[in-house]
C-alpha cells in the first residue's frame, strides 16, 4: 500500500484524468487565477485552492535539481529522530548545568530527551531534529500539549550538547522550564514552516500533512496544478513560481529574508538584534557598503545555489566582486578607486570575515561587504 508523497502523487495522475474533462477556457482561466497568486508567493506562505504534493513527484520530472537538492542542508533542515545521523550515531548524549542533568538517550527507535534536577526527571520524547547539524542541531518535543525547544542542542565542533543558542537561563526557576522554552503558536509556524514545507494549512499548524526539509516548493510553491497541467500536456495553468525573476532586493529581503531573516525583521528586534544578527544574512548584505537593490552580483543566488549545498570555495564567487571592483594591479579607465591594493581573489576572506558568535561553537561568514578595520567593534 503506497503512502505518504508517493500516494499523493498517484493520486494527481487520477485528479490529472478527471481534468480531461475540463474546457479549454476553464483551464485559461486556471492559468490566469494561477499567475496572479503564484506572483507574491513568498516561503512559509500558503496560496489559496493550491496544494502541495511533494518532492517526489517534482522529481518526476526534474529529478537532477530535486535530487541534488534533497541532499544539501537545507533538503535535511528538518529530520525525524530516526533520519537524524547525530542522534542515531550518539546512543547517549550528556550536559551537565548547575543541578540540573541533560540526557538524549537513543535506543530501539526511539530518541529520549530527560532532564533531572536530582530529585524529579523529566522525560520526553523527542519529536523532529531542526539543522542538519553541520552547524548544530536543536531537538523539538511535546509536553502537556504544547512544543518545546530543547534547552540543549548538539554542535559539531564539540561534538556533544551546550546550550541550545539564544537561551539565556537566569537560572531556570524549575525543572519544566529548564527542560525546555514554548515555543507553541507564531514561533513554532514559524519554525516549521521555514524548516519544513506546506507546513500551515488555513493558517494552522499541520504536521501531518507536512513535508520534513526544504523542499522545491518551499521556494516554487505548491505544485498540484503544474504537475497536472504538464500531465496533459496543454500549456495551460503550468506555470510554477521562479524566484529567480525577483529582482535582486526583492529576492533577498523578502523571499530569501522571510527565513533567514531581512532587514525589516530584524529591525524589529531589540538592539537588532545583537552580535546574533550575524546569522541573518540578507540584513548584513542590506547593510554593506555598496549595498544597491538593483545590483544582481549582490543578491543570495550569485553566490548560493540552492540546488547545490554550500560551496566552502573562498574565490569561487571573485567574479561577483570583480563586476565592480577591479582586482589588484594598475588601474584601468580612471577606476582607481575600485581597484583592491591588498590582493587580486579570495575577496571574500578580508571583505566578509568570519565572526565567532558566542555559545554557537562556529565562526559565521560576515555578509555585510565592507572593508574592514583592525579592532573594530561589530557593526550592527
Amino acid at each position: 500500500m503506497f503512502s505518504g508523497p508517493v500516494a499523493r502523487y498517484i493520486c494527481i495522475c487520477g485528479v490529472a484524468v478527471c481534468a480531461l474533462l475540463l474546457s479549454r477556457s476553464a483551464l485559461s482561466q486556471m492559468k490566469r487565477g494561477r499567475a496572479a497568486a503564484l506572483s507574491d508567493f513568498r516561503p512559509r506562505e500558503e496560496v489559496p485552492g493550491e496544494s502541495f504534493i511533494g518532492a517526489v513527484a517534482c522529481a518526476s520530472c526534474h529529478a537532477q535539481k530535486s535530487g541534488s537538492h534533497l541532499q544539501t542542508a537545507m533538503g535535511h533542515a528538518l529530520q525525524k529522530p530516526t533520519e537524524s545521523a547525530v542522534l542515531q550515531s550518539h546512543p547517549r548524549m550528556t550536559f551537565q548545568a548547575r543541578q540540573f542533568s541533560y540526557e538524549i538517550v537513543t535506543d530501539n527507535q526511539q530518541s529520549v530527551y530527560r532532564v533531572t534536577d536530582g530529585k524529579e526527571t523529566f522525560s520526553e520524547p523527542i519529536l523532529y531534529a531542526f539543522g542538519n547539524a553541520h552547524v548544530a542541531q536543536t531537538y523539538v518535543f511535546r509536553h502537556g500539549g504544547k512544543l518545546y525547544e530543547g534547552r540543549v542542542s548538539y554542535y559539531s565542533a564539540i561534538d556533544g550538547l551546550d546550550w541550545t543558542i539564544g537561551d539565556v537561563l537566569n537560572p531556570p526557576p524549575n525543572l519544566e522550564q529548564a527542560a525546555g522554552r514554548d515555543i507553541d503558536g507564531d514561533e513554532a509556524r514559524n519554525c516549521f514552516s521555514c524548516h519544513g514545507t506546506a507546513a500551515l494549512i488555513n493558517g494552522k499548524l499541520r504536521l501531518d500533512r507536512m513535508f520534513l526539509g526544504v523542499t522545491c516548493e518551499a521556494c516554487h510553491g505548491p505544485g498540484e496544478k503544474h504537475a497536472i497541467a504538464k500531465l496533459l500536456e496543454t500549456g495551460e495553468g503550468s506555470a510554477i513560481f521562479n524566484p529567480k525573476k525577483l529582482a535582486p532586493e526583492t529576492l533577498s529581503q523578502e523571499f530569501c529574508g522571510a527565513c533567514h531573516r531581512g532587514v525589516d525583521a530584524v529591525a524589529m528586534m531589540p538592539d537588532l538584534g545583537g552580535i546574533s544578527n550575524v546569522r541573518f544574512q540578507p540584513y548584513r548584505l542590506f547593510n554593506s557598503r555598496g549595498h544597491d537593490p538593483k545590483e544582481p552580483h549582490l543578491a543570495c543566488t550569485a553566490c548560493h545555489d540552492p540546488h547545490q549545498d554550500l560551496k566552502q570555495n573562498e574565490a569561487g564567487n571573485d567574479s561577483n566582486c570583480t563586476v565592480c571592483h577591479e582586482a589588484r594591479g594598475p588601474a584601468q579607465n580612471g577606476a582607481a578607486g575600485k581597484r583592491c591594493p591588498v590582493r587580486s581573489d579570495k575577496c571574500v576572506t578580508c571583505h566578509m570575515p568570519k565572526v565567532e558568535l558566542p555559545g554557537a561553537h562556529f565562526k559565521f561568514t560576515d555578509h555585510r561587504i565592507r572593508i574592514v578595520r583592525p579592532r573594530e567593534p561589530y557593526p550592527y
